[in-house]
Parts: structure tokens; C-alpha cells; sequence
């Protein structure tokens, strides 16, 4: 059977996953295909490169530089996440991903990103980091605060808007035993948004304005979704052991490295179910 990681987004959440990630890569742990939405996928290429420590490092260094993610971005260039900094000067020199170990890694890589046009999820695989850069910088390009990327004729957005744990497309996709890494704790019901708010922003894209009006539902949906696959032994999924006390736009270094240390903690808590729950898998 394939094997297949899910990895859900949530903004500075995603630092969680960035710990279990890295506690992934210790282990010498392998999947056939991972997907990622949002920060998500972000913190998931370079676990498919191999670059255990990167996120966690990058994110430390920078994340307080007005040209990573600030409201002062948002005012200068009318995106809270500075592309240059975050999608070329670091990846490319100044804490370089590893693009010749993701081109060959054997590890199929999909972005989820949100067709605004749509309205609808796209699932697009990355085979080539550095020229596809722009499908990676669409999953995490948060609603209200963020430019439409345009992408093969597509206009696109953060994947979370439309599907933010896509494990029933992964299945689709023939990944039949799939690890799904989400960011919110046990328990959490996500609730309504502002709907007047969808409306004024996304007149001129009314599919996408319903999406994010009814995406509170859809994520509640999946959330029951998976937990039932996960009592009948279908996926094996880590959470945060707690609600993780941390903003959108977190800037406190010290409540980011507590978070990506409780994403540490909890992978390692679960790391032999898990060894245990593959082998299962593979038979």
C-alpha cells in the first residue's frame, strides 16, 4: 500500500508540525507521497529534501524582520508575507533549500491550493521546487492579506480556505495509509466567519466567497472524517497533547521554539504506535 502524509496549515501553528517533521526525519522515517496546505507545505518540502532543523532556523533568524511576515508588509506591498525574503532570498542563499535532494527524492510532493475562480480545492504536484515556487507561495497566500498568484492560468490562494486536510483527495490519489499531522488539539470545533466579510472581499469571485463562508463546516466535516478512520485503524494521527498557545503572526521567539518543542515532544510520545502502525501498512 502507498503511504501518504497529510500535513494541515494554520499559519505560525505550523511550527508544530515543523517538530514532529524533524522528529520524522531522526527516524529515518519514509513516505510514498506527502501534501501539505499552507504552512503545511512549507514545513513539508523540507522534510522531503531532507533538511531536518531548517524550518525551526529559518523561522528564529527572520521571523522578525519586517520583510518576512508583518503588518508593515501588508501596508508596503499589500501582502503580510514578504515574497522576496520568504520565497527567494532565503531559500536560494541565505538558509539554501536543498532543491537537488527534493528533485531526487523519491517522495511524490503536492501543494493544496484554493482556485478562487472556483471556488474549488487544486492539488498540484511539485516535481521542481524552484520553478514551481510560486504553487508553494499560493498554498500559504492567507485570505484578506494576500495577492491573487496567478499559475498556469489558475488564480489561486491558501489551500486552507477550500480543503485544509486533504486526506480524502490523498486517498483518491491511491495513498491509501496516510499519516495526518494536524495543528489544533483535540476537542476544537472550528466556528463561523465573518460572512459579510467574504462578500465585500470576494464580490467579483462569489464560488470562493461561499467557500470561505462555508469553511468552518467543511474543515468540522473532515475533522469527524478522519478521527473515524483513525478508530477503524485506516490513518494514525498526531496533534498537539494541548491547545497551543500561540498567534496567527506570532512574533515571541520563545512561544515559537515551546511550540515546535511540543510538536518534538508529541512525535516522539507516539514514535513507536507509529514504527508499529507502518509495518501494519506495509503488510
Amino acid at each position: 500500500m502507498k503511504t501518504g502524509l497529510v500535513l494541515e496549515g494554520g499559519a505560525m501553528r505550523g511550527i508544530y508540525t515543523a517538530g514532529v517533521l524533524d522528529v520524522f526525519m531522526e527516524q529515518g522515517l519514509h513516505f510514498d507521497g506527502v501534501i501539505g496546505v499552507s504552512a503545511g507545505a512549507l514545513h513539508g518540502c523540507s522534510f522531503v529534501s531532507g533538511q531536518k532543523g531548517r524550518s525551526i532556523r529559518y523561522f528564529k533568524k527572520y521571523r522578525n524582520d519586517k520583510h518576512f511576515m508583518s503588518m508593515w508588509n501588508l501596508v508596503h506591498t499589500g501582502e503580510v508575507v514578504g515574497k522576496q525574503l520568504c520565497y527567494h532570498d532565503i531559500p536560494e542563499r541565505l538558509d539554501p533549500y536543498d532543491y537537488e535532494a527534493f528533485l531526487k527524492s523519491d517522495t511524490e510532493f503536492y501543494a493544496t491550493c484554493s482556485n478562487v475562480e472556483t471556488g474549488k480545492a487544486e492539488y498540484i504536484k511539485i516535481t521542481d521546487m524552484l520553478n514551481q515556487i510560486d504553487v508553494l507561495r499560493a498554498s500559504a497566500s492567507m485570505p484578506y492579506v494576500s495577492k491573487l498568484v496567478d499559475y498556469q492560468g489558475m488564480k489561486l490562494l491558501d489551500g486552507g480556505c477550500t480543503d485544509s486536510i486533504p486526506l480524502e483527495a490523498f486517498r483518491r490519489m491511491g495513498f491509501e495509509k496516510n499519516v495526518v499531522i494536524l495543528t489544533q488539539h483535540k476537542g476544537y470545533v472550528k466556528k463561523p466567519q465573518n460572512a459579510k466579510m467574504a462578500e465585500l472581499r470576494y464580490h467579483k469571485y462569489p464560488e470562493f466567497a461561499e467557500a470561505l463562508k462555508e469553511r468552518h463546516s467543511v474543515y468540522n466535516q473532515s475533522l469527524k472524517e478522519i478521527h473515524r478512520l483513525e478508530e477503524a485503524g485506516e490513518v494514525f494521527v498526531i496533534q498537539p497533547s494541548e491547545k497551543l498557545e500561540i498567534s496567527r503572526m506570532e512574533t515571541d521567539l520563545d512561544v515559537i521554539q515551546s511550540v515546535y518543542e511540543r510538536g518534538m515532544m508529541d512525535a516522539r510520545v507516539r514514535m513507536k504506535a507509529l514504527k508499529e502502525w507502518m509495518e501494519e501498512a506495509k503488510r
